[in-house]
């Protein structure tokens, strides 16, 4: 396994655990150090841990709204601890991360493996589904995407010029 990837997955865990245990601030970094020795003892980027499990709490309010936004039928509280505690980690590396460090189709796919690994039958689809409709909406950096907003409006103004050129 990919030094990278052992360490979103140490990330998650950490998450996963922190979240389970009702967010209890004064337990992550027991947590975060019990999970790093546990599932990477040697592991040469800790710092890419810490990073990613802090930016994603620190920035924890904003991805809760997003995924609410993004998944209007599943609210926070209703969605699994383990997809729950992947998509907030794969949103953050995809809003808040380095993009010339880890591109967004990268957080997206290590995001979906996390969630086939560790989630159930149908949350790698799940995952897939709620950060593939954020990126829609972001449009991939450095590339002109109209959002799916901005699609709808110019459809309907393509449809009515549409109407007046054929006189219907």
């Amino acid at each position: 396994m990919a030094s990278r990837h052992l360490a979103r997955s140490i990330a998650m865990q950490t998450l996963y655990e922190w979240d389970f245990n009702n967010q209890d601030e004064s337990r992550l970094e027991s947590i975060m150090n019990k999970n790093i020795a546990e599932f990477g003892p040697g592991l040469e980027d800790a710092e890419f841990i810490q990073k990613l499990v802090r930016g994603t709490i620190d920035h924890l309010k904003e991805i809760n709204a997003i995924i609410e936004k993004a998944a209007p039928e599943w609210p926070i509280t209703q969605i699994a601890t383990v997809d729950r505690s992947v998509l907030r980690l794969g949103l953050y590396e995809l809003l808040f991360g380095n993009r010339e460090e880890v591109p967004p189709k990268v957080a997206i796919n290590e995001a979906i493996e996390l969630a086939k690994s560790f989630g159930g039958e149908a949350s790698g689809r799940f995952v897939n589904g709620v950060l593939g409709t954020v990126y829609r909406e972001i449009g991939e950096p450095g590339k002109e995407h109209p959002t799916r907003h901005e699609k709808t409006e110019n459809d309907g103004e393509v449809q009515a010029e549409d109407k007046k050129l054929s006189g219907s």
